[in-house]
């Protein structure tokens, strides 16, 4: 199944995706629903981000390769994860696909993406076993993790390098029943590869992570979880485009403009 969620005029809704027709519901993907009797065109419909987290978990240095060629990138020794970590973003930051990255008047160069599998849950989850994980993921979609890498490394914390206004797009919709270790990302920039991965070639895969947040922190339907990123990220300028696109989900577009 394939859920979205689209604007209206009186605020956003949840819909099913069926081909190409969006089929608005009444209730959510997070507990009983029905159609409406309604349908639009896909086309038609501008999409909203598919969800808004009531907490937002992010992993970090999740993936091997992409280590060892930022640390060879930087002229530093690779530092391999011992364990599941995690860390936090801002919902300000949530911009659907199709919407402007803005970039800030006051960032470097050194302003980048990050393609990223996103896992949605879709049921309370406390002290879960890995084997039980998964169970408790309603679906999948894609995020882009923008950094600025100069606040990134300057500042105490990610407070502004990860979580400013629109640096962090999500969409453009969530996919149920997919398997992560079967997906492979594709990240362009202007139409270009920049950088394809196996998705699921992850050092602590998405069960693992969910296990251990759920020892200490309970999950909650609707929280979101994101993967970290495969690959050495280039920069991204305005007037680009960046496309991350992962089997099975489809693919997040957006565009970069300038501060105004």
């Amino acid at each position: 199944m394939k859920w979205c969620r689209f604007k209206t005029e009186g605020g956003s809704l949840y819909g099913i995706i069926e081909d190409d027709q969006v089929f608005p519901v009444e209730g959510t993907p997070f507990g009983p629903y029905k159609k409406t009797g309604l349908s639009y065109p896909l086309a038609s419909v501008k999409l909203d981000v598919p969800v808004v987290p009531g907490t937002f978990y992010c992993v970090g240095v999740n993936y091997a390769d992409h280590i060892r060629r930022m640390a060879e990138k930087r002229g530093a020794v690779p530092m391999f994860p011992q364990k599941p970590d995690i860390g936090y973003r801002a919902n300000n930051a949530l911009i659907a696909h199709e919407e402007n990255i803005v970039k800030p008047a006051g960032s470097s160069n050194e302003f980048q993406y990050e393609g990223e599998l996103v896992a949605v849950l879709g049921r309370k989850a406390k002290k879960v076993s890995r084997e039980e994980a998964l169970d408790c993921v309603l679906g999948w979609t894609i995020g882009n993790d923008v950094s600025e890498r100069t606040w990134q490394t300057s500042d105490r914390t990610l407070w502004r390098a990860k979580n400013a206004d629109t640096f962090k797009p999500m969409g453009p919709w969530i996919v149920t029943g997919l398997d992560p270790t079967k997906m492979r990302t594709t990240i362009r920039l202007n139409g270009r590869v920049t950088d394809t991965f196996d998705t699921g070639n992850m050092i602590f895969d998405v069960a693992t992570y969910i296990s251990e947040v759920s020892q200490y922190c309970t999950l909650y339907p609707g929280d979101v979880m994101w993967m970290g990123t495969d690959g050495v990220p280039q920069n991204m300028k305005v007037g680009d485009t960046i496309e991350i696109e992962i089997s099975g989900i489809g693919t997040l577009r957006n565009y970069v403009v300038a501060e105004t």
